[in-house]
């Protein structure tokens, strides 16, 4: 009896899709949309199934069918989320390809696997409308489309959104729309968003994102980003987690209240290594934003190299260090953190904060390149220790004899590789003790740029060799040396006002105890401290004179040839000679007066006599080319 109604049912629905547009079939809570003019022949098999543009229907799960004046959406899957429910349309040119479930607000698709540019080509999911129990999951083996088109999604279970295809997913916020995805704190989920495939995000509007079991964002392959606003508002572990590559060039991405990293890219978890899979980050564009809370948690950190080359980028960490009994060293919160090599660019505009013991604004374990840009790092915290089974968060002890695993010095720039820097803008201010500003564990050499930095300790150093070849330089070291090279200092170009503390720390020190010089053959120096390193060897070839005198803060220090200005110098209005003793404590007892200074520039002729003055105090000083050392100590 059912099949004759539905015959007839049928009869009259050939009849009205004579001039009609669309035909319907709901299935629960699924509807499916075809155009009239390719629905061609739809069998009607042994009254039991309906067949319509290859899709079989069990007539037992239709609930009805009627038809409409109005058009398909092409190749396009649409859920609308309603509190506890969720209803569905699809496009009847891929209903043959896609069976789609609801349970409740819970939506689940699974594309064929003959999906392809063969067959429908790829398939676009639409989500929309409002839920605090639903979720959206979807498998595949083909490139798709992800809009989210005004969602408010919530999943107490698992993720919002679950992408089992291991394809390229296009992830669209659509213009002018604001959107919402948390999921459930009581998951195995790795993030609120999962995509099994490379992820690429883009779209005019924004997304917020909570991740309360893992990860907010998580990609098992790459992640791109163009023009979307997207916000971490919190995450149980890192704010964006993917593997081979991330790479943003516009919108852009906030992050906040994470557990663990803002962003970390680490090579693919498997064995099936590409030749994407590098690592690495590349900032070419957009507005960054990432704070960093958790103990020794980086910001930004990538298992391969980072790449910026424009965008802004802001980036603050907290949460001090600790002692990592695994690898038995230190570890420290880091604002942009590289396994690899980083490259700065002109275009990018770096602004970074650490506040906890052994904090730093970059950390590189390989070379550093900067070649443009501007940056600006401040660093609070002071040493982090492990010692005798105990950490401590701004340690006062002296570290000379403590091993490097069990100390994180604050540190503006530091580089295990080399540091090459031919141009760009840097404001680096370290307060804590035992700060550095810019630290090469190699070879460190200067081109260009303007730096302006003011430290703790060291705001310069290199433990090879050091080649200033040009910039201008003004180094302010409170409590060590402006500059110090564990190597020869090769002074060959730009303008410099080094800083250094009281006795026994310098404005240039060279590590003279092992042996190495400074060695002057241009530029523009001066250099004040307890010391200063001079050359001690003919590879020196333009002189310096050196003398006593007090230096104050905001006075201007020149040296003339009678009446012709071969130099001058203005103080920093912050300058005050204090500390001394270096590395781990020591005495500040202040003031403005006293020290070691030397100048060097061009125009000098050696056992020449010429008018030093500094402030009001002016004195006859005699040029030299090489001398006994001055430096301190090698730290």
């Amino acid at each position: 009896m059912r099949g004759a109604v539905l015959t007839g049912a049928l009869v009259a629905l050939c009849s009205a899709m004579l001039s009609a547009e669309t035909l319907n079939v709901v299935t629960g809570d699924v509807t499916y949309r075809f155009a009239v003019e390719k629905t061609g022949d739809m069998p009607y098999t042994a009254g039991t199934t309906l067949t319509i543009q290859g899709k079989v229907f069990d007539l037992t799960g239709i609930s009805a069918m009627y038809v409409d004046p109005t058009d398909a959406a092409a190749n396009t899957v649409a859920v609308h989320y309603d509190g506890s429910r969720a209803s569905v349309v699809v496009d009847g040119d891929i209903a043959a390809y896609v069976t789609v479930g609801v349970t409740g607000a819970d939506v689940s698709v699974s594309q064929d696997s003959s999906v392809g540019s063969d067959t429908c080509g790829e398939i676009t999911y639409t989500l929309s409308g409002n839920s605090g129990s639903g979720s959206f999951s979807m498998t595949g083996s083909y490139k798709a489309t992800v809009v989210l088109d005004g969602l408010a999604l919530a999943n107490p279970a698992g993720a919002a959104i679950d992408i089992q295809d291991g394809k390229r997913i296009r992830l669209t916020v659509a213009d002018n729309t604001s959107n919402s995805l948390a999921d459930g704190a009581a998951g195995s989920q790795k993030g609120c968003i999962v995509c099994k495939g490379h992820m690429e995000i883009g779209g005019g509007g924004s997304l917020s994102v909570t991740g309360n079991t893992g990860h907010g964002i998580y990609a098992k392959e790459y992640v791109t980003l163009r023009d979307a606003a997207v916000t971490v508002d919190a995450a149980v572990k890192d704010g964006l987690n993917c593997n081979q590559y991330l790479t943003i060039s516009g919108g852009s991405l906030t992050i906040s209240g994470t557990g663990d990293d803002g962003i970390q890219v680490s090579y693919k978890d498997d064995t099936d290594r590409t030749a994407e899979d590098t690592g690495s980050i590349t900032i070419e564009g957009g507005t960054i934003s990432v704070s960093a809370t958790a103990t020794a948690a980086k910001a930004i950190k990538a298992d391969g190299d980072i790449y910026i080359s424009g965008g802004s980028v802001k980036a603050s960490v907290s949460g001090g260090g600790k002692w990592d009994e695994k690898s038995s060293k230190t570890k420290a919160s880091t604002c942009i953190s590289a396994d690899g090599n980083m490259t700065i660019s002109d275009g990018a505009v770096l602004d970074l904060r650490a506040t906890g013991a052994g904090g730093k604004g970059i950390s590189i374990d390989g070379n550093l390149n900067i070649s443009g840009g501007s940056v600006t790092i401040n660093t609070s915290g002071g040493i982090f220790a492990y010692v005798n089974g105990t950490e401590y968060d701004g340690y006062t002890g002296n570290t000379d004899r403590l091993d490097s695993d069990c100390k994180s010095s604050p540190k503006g720039i530091k580089a295990d590789g080399d540091i090459v820097i031919d141009r760009g803008t840097f404001d680096v201010t370290t307060t804590g003790n035992g700060a550095e500003g810019i630290e090469s564990k190699a070879q460190l050499t200067i081109n260009g740029g303007t730096f302006t930095l003011n430290t703790c300790d060291d705001a310069i150093n290199s433990s090879s060799h050091m080649y200033i070849n040009g910039g201008t330089i003004t180094a302010v070291a409170t409590d060590n040396d402006a500059l110090d090279s564990n190597g020869n200092m090769y002074i060959r170009g730009g303008h410099i006002v080094a800083l250094g503390a009281r006795a026994p720390e310098c404005g240039i020190d060279a590590n003279e105890e092992d042996g190495y010089t400074v060695i002057f053959t241009g530029g523009t120096l001066l250099a004040v401290g307890g010391g200063n390193s001079v050359p001690s060897t003919a590879e020196s070839t333009q002189p310096y004179v050196t003398g006593n005198s007090g230096v104050t803060a905001g006075s201007t220090v020149t040296l003339k040839d009678g009446d012709t200005l071969l130099a001058s110098f203005t103080i920093p209005a912050n300058y005050s000679m204090s500390g001394g003793m270096g590395g781990g404590g020591g005495w500040r007892p202040g003031g403005n007066s006293g020290g070691s200074v030397l100048v060097s520039c061009a125009g000098l002729t050696s056992g020449k006599t010429y008018t030093l003055t500094c402030g009001s105090s002016s004195t006859s000083v005699t040029a030299r080319l090489t001398g006994s050392g001055g430096g301190g100590r090698p730290w």
